[in-house]
């Protein structure tokens, strides 16, 4: 009881400095997990550089295609090293950081940075479909880790620094920095408090700031738009909400299935089946390496005016199937950015479609945006992070409001058929199997905002049933913090700040939300 006791007291007092440092220790991190993401983005570029050279360099030469091919194995077999050392670097690494933060894993932080930086270079050096953002999120959460850890603070204050370190990861990757916010918020953190978007703004802003140092200004997907699509023209973009909300359905299906499917392969070790989507992609780099990395090669190829719709069909379906081989073997990248490139395939062939039933050729760019807007929402069911990620990216807001049209109906209609967004099934899948962590620290404090419409408006402490082992600590009211009676009173805006079970703190959030969101 003592001990129970001492916890609480420590809490509450290191709460009290909780929100001055989050400000600093978010600039700390950004600028750390800013400079990781860097380094990582300029390995990657240079291993699809090195892929394509060496592709060039034994093409038509059969002796040394075999060669090339024994090599791909090989390296497969170094990556299948770094998967058994660290199983944690396994995928994109967003469900990972889910999870720590979720309090269901406890990765080692540099394990996990040493062997992610190096296998996930040397799978695109193997010229598989994977992408950076993941893996740099995943980087970026290990460096607000690492700065928690060397600093000493408390699990409440680690898991502000690994959403900050996450959102800087992304900002970075894709010189992002509101998509990052938003995607660390609505994603990882699952929380808007005030304490958490002060950090990872300045987070995701340090991070980006470095990351155009090195990069420049420019939007890291580049499209020539002539012409807004006018308003006459916005049914499309129901028929393109809808199309893209259902193969978003059907790519988390299949990515799902992709997992078991590799799961039945008996001759070998979870870990070594990478080495199967590294011989595809030597094949593919042979015969048609457009589809090979991320998709750096295929928004060139958008961008010309040589399109052909057959083509662009083959190349859905190869990059899409190529994808799932890459990812569901374990491989250490991401699906980030393959999904927008195959979402900007979609929309290239809407809109080779559209034009053939009379659209002006000047609006094809347009579906090529929309579509990569929407299949990401119908995907990750992160519309929000969607909407704002593709309009920095592309580096242009004109297209705001027909994104997000496209982006919500994608979102309706894949939540209407009751698919599990891709990161939560991969969270899930993950977890499976796995108990809890358990720590000398017993407590957590978490926040809730009372949102318009919830159950706990106008209500008093009193009057409201809190889940077992949850300790109401303030309310926080505008700059005024007041401390709770049975008779005080919940408003719209007030943040409410408890500490909880950590070992029931899924139980917990899940209840409180019930509470004081409204859904």
């Amino acid at each position: 009881m003592e001990r129970s006791n001492s916890e609480t007291l420590h809490m509450l007092k290191e709460r009290g400095h909780l929100s001055r440092r989050l400000f600093f220790e978010g600039l700390i991190v950004g600028a750390l997990a800013g400079l990781i993401a860097i380094i990582y983005r300029l390995l990657l570029t240079n291993a699809e550089d090195i892929y394509f050279t060496i592709v060039s360099f034994v093409k038509g030469n059969f002796i040394l295609t075999i060669l090339w091919f024994m090599g791909l194995v090989i390296l497969g077999l170094v990556i299948a090293a770094f998967l058994k050392y660290e199983p944690y670097i396994s995928g994109s690494g967003i469900p990972q950081v889910e999870a720590e933060v979720q309090g269901q894993i406890d990765q080692c932080w540099y394990k996990v940075l040493f062997a992610k930086i190096i296998a996930g270079t040397l799978c695109i050096v193997g010229g598989l479909s994977l992408g950076r953002e993941g893996p740099s999120i995943q980087l970026g959460a290990m460096i607000g880790k690492a700065v928690s850890k060397f600093f000493k603070r408390i699990k409440t204050e680690e898991r502000f620094l690994l959403t900050c370190g996450a959102a800087a990861g992304l900002s970075a990757a894709f010189n992002a920095p509101l998509a990052g916010i938003m995607f660390a918020l609505e994603e990882v953190h699952k929380n808007f408090s005030t304490s958490a978007l002060v950090s990872v703004m300045c987070a995701s802003l340090t991070g980006d700031f470095l990351s155009r140092q090195i990069f420049g200004l420019s939007p890291s997907l580049h499209f020539t738009l002539e012409i807004s699509l006018p308003l006459n023209q916005y049914a499309w973009l129901l028929v393109l909400g809808v199309v893209t909300g259902l193969l978003g359905v059907f790519y988390n299906k299949m990515t799902i299935a992709s997992l078991k499917l590799y799961d039945r392969i008996p001759v070998l070790k979870s870990y070594q089946k990478i080495i199967i989507p590294l011989f595809v992609s030597g094949v593919l780099g042979l015969w048609l390496p457009q589809v090979i990395g991320g998709g750096h090669v295929l928004v060139n190829y958008l961008n010309s005016e040589q399109l052909v719709l057959s083509t662009l069909v083959v190349l859905l379906i190869v990059k899409f199937v190529f994808s799932l081989l890459s990812f569901g073997s374990g491989a250490p990248g991401g699906i980030f950015f393959p999904l927008l490139i195959l979402g900007s395939l979609i929309g290239a062939i809407f809109g080779q479609i559209a034009m053939i039933f009379g659209i002006a050729d000047v609006y094809f760019v347009n579906f090529v945006i929309f579509a990569m807007a929407g299949f990401f929402a119908g995907i990750v069911r992160a519309p929000i992070t969607g909407i704002v990620l593709i309009a920095e990216m592309c580096g242009t807001l004109k297209l705001l409001l027909p994104i997000a049209i496209v982006s919500f109906i994608a979102y309706i209609v894949a939540n209407s058929l009751g698919n599990e967004p891709i990161y939560e099934s991969l969270l899930h899948r993950l977890t499976k199997n796995k108990n809890s962590v358990q720590s000398i620290e017993n407590k957590e404090l978490v926040s809730f905002v009372v949102s318009l419409g919830s159950i706990a408006v106008n209500q008093t402490v009193a009057s409201l049933t809190l889940p077992p082992r949850c300790l109401l600590v303030s309310i926080m009211r505008g700059k005024n913090e007041i401390i709770p009676h049975g008779d005080t009173q919940f408003y719209v805006g007030d943040q409410v700040v408890m500490i909880v079970d950590r070992y029931r703190i899924d139980e917990a959030k899940e209840k409180l939300a019930e509470i004081f969101t409204f859904s």
